[in-house]
């Protein structure tokens, strides 16, 4: 090999180290920092804003309310079946199972029923579960706009006796971070071994 191919190799060599350099360093700057979640990764979603709902004692609430904690909102009511008694059971093992960081977790449950849930009936019903957990009601109109930022379908389904009803709605639940920020929502079902890593995740 003469000179000339000589240098031209190494130079050839010496571009393909600096472009391997290169996407290593790329590489290494990678951010891994943000979470991945179990759940659905809704972070920046332009919607379920605020909960401007009243709570058992009369009071208005708000998102804020709850900084430096994980609220975990979700929407039904109190003679569900099925769905809304197995979802907060699930959020009461998730805050068991974060043990000392229990405390940092707050649920929110919305009625979608203001003729019955009263705040009576929601305080007592909640109480079955943990008395930490915060209900949420207002008039007909207030609950369906939130329910609408929310995107949260629910109909009211005729019994098979005459003045009776369920409701059919939504059953996925939502996470936001301890700065108040939509992060997560986590599908009806999922259980609460994966919720608790979500909200540990967005805990940090």
């Amino acid at each position: 090999m003469d000179k000339r191919a000589a240098l031209r190799v190494l130079g050839a060599l010496g571009a393909a180290t600096l472009a391997g350099a290169a996407t290593l360093t790329l590489t290494g700057c990678k951010d891994d920092s943000k979470p991945k979640f179990q759940g659905v990764d809704v972070t920046g979603a332009d919607y379920a804003k605020d909960i401007p709902l009243t709570d058992v004692h009369g009071k208005k609430r708000s998102l804020k309310d709850f900084s430096g904690k994980v609220v975990a909102v979700f929407f039904g009511y109190t003679q569900c079946p099925d769905v809304c008694p197995t979802t907060l059971q699930e959020l009461l093992e998730v805050k068991q199972a974060l043990g000392a960081d229990g405390d940092k977790l707050q649920a929110v449950f919305v009625s979608l029923d203001p003729e019955r849930d009263t705040p009576e009936v929601l305080k007592a019903y909640l109480a079955n579960f943990d008395e930490s957990f915060v209900g949420l009601s207002g008039t007909a109109d207030e609950i369906a706009a939130v329910a609408k930022d929310f995107k949260i379908f629910f109909k009211k389904v005729p019994g098979k006796v005459d003045g009776t009803y369920t409701l059919d709605h939504s059953a996925g639940t939502y996470l936001f971070d301890p700065q108040g920020r939509l992060r997560v929502y986590e599908r009806y079902g999922a259980g609460p071994q994966l919720l608790t890593q979500d909200v540990k995740a967005l805990l940090g």
